[in-house]
């Protein structure tokens, strides 16, 4: 099968709702950018990345049109690990990470999304077939919510079948933050799985003070207090804060991971597949952290990673998170009980409303 035509588009998403975080500030939209992958058997396969606010959406489109699809014209489509290093190598001096990272997941997926269909298996299947359900949180990106507002869309969450939730916190005063975190706690009760999500807001001294400030309230974990750069930093953070440690969507190689992983300074990992290359590198941090003893979770695009963690005996809480595409998919994430069913249509089954998208072209 033979891979004869690879079609590319630049998308720009309004969010119903405009959302925030400490990092992002305010979010109204986001960019996505499809591949669509055509072969000389007839099938397609399908791949997507995305960026916050579509910052950078308009360079991912230009390397994968101009530098990584040229690589795989005439290629066999079912060599995919080759196919993976051939790119990653095409674009290394600009890349090892960075853009490259989320315009060779696009194409990696759309490649797997192929295997899946000319298989006749849904990914989960495909990649381990562990469990199809998958326990799953809904990510509030909530930083500027009113508490009241923060109290009844955990309301909303549990409405809709979750039974985990997570926070924004990172505002200008920690006494805020803690606040915050004792009211969702007061509200959800005391076994309620609430996590906290810093988005990179602090630096370590600060971060430590607060994972102390929020040890009390039973977080399920704090993700992202500092920068992801900074390894030592995680390591003390997670020797003295006092809580487990998320962290790895702004990850963007499995090295990364690699390196937090050996230095005790992390106790979830978070790979995102949109961002960090595709299912080929997400795989091998999957069974790198099984090695270590580690549960997986996941960041963003929830239709895609369902079918990961359940593929996986190591897997913890999928996030089913706020830019989601709900609006433009056919079948969409399916919930009950505080768990996402993996779906059983061949490969991801994300299939687009095309028309629906036309309108938001970039």
């Amino acid at each position: 099968m033979k891979i004869t035509q690879i079609h590319t588009e630049h998308y720009r998403i309004p969010l119903p709702v405009v959302l925030s975080d400490s990092t992002h500030g305010d979010i109204s939209h986001f960019g996505l950018i499809v591949t669509r992958i055509g072969t000389s058997g007839g099938l397609e396969g399908m791949g997507y990345t995305y960026c916050v606010g579509d910052i950078g959406g308009s360079a991912i489109l230009a390397l994968i049109r101009d530098d990584l699809a040229p690589c795989l014209i005439g290629e066999d489509a079912d060599r995919i690990e080759r196919l993976w290093d051939r790119m990653w190598w095409h674009v290394h001096f600009v890349g090892r990470g960075g853009a490259a990272s989320f315009a060779l997941a696009a194409l990696d997926i759309g490649l797997w999304d192929l295997r899946g269909k000319a298989r006749e298996e849904p990914w989960w299947r495909l990649f381990g077939g562990h469990d199809p359900r998958v326990p799953v949180y809904a990510g509030g990106i909530d930083l500027q919510f009113s508490l009241d507002a923060l109290l009844k869309q955990a309301d909303d969450f549990q409405s809709q079948g979750f039974r985990a939730i997570k926070m924004k916190v990172g505002r200008d005063q920690l006494s805020e933050d803690v606040e915050r975190v004792a009211a969702m706690r007061s509200h959800l009760g005391a076994d309620f799985p609430l996590m906290a999500d810093a988005n990179m807001r602090w630096r370590v001294d600060e971060a430590i003070r607060a994972a102390r400030g929020m040890a009390e309230y039973n977080l399920f974990w704090l993700e992202e207090p500092i920068i992801p750069d900074d390894v030592a930093g995680h390591a003390r953070i997670a020797r003295e804060g006092g809580l487990p440690i998320a962290t790895g969507e702004n990850f963007h190689t499995v090295y990364e991971f690699q390196q937090m992983i050996a230095h005790g300074a992390i106790s979830f990992p978070e790979p995102d597949v949109a961002t960090l290359g595709g299912v080929t590198p997400w795989l091998k941090v999957a069974h790198l952290a099984e090695a270590c003893n580690l549960p997986i979770t996941t960041h963003g695009v929830h239709d895609l990673q369902v079918h990961l963690l359940a593929a996986i005996p190591n897997s913890s809480y999928l996030e089913a998170h706020g830019f989601g595409l709900d609006r433009f998919i056919r079948n969409q994430l399916h919930i009950e009980e505080g768990a996402a069913i993996a779906p059983d249509r061949a490969g991801h089954g994300i299939e687009f409303d095309w028309d629906a998208l036309q309108e938001h072209r970039a």
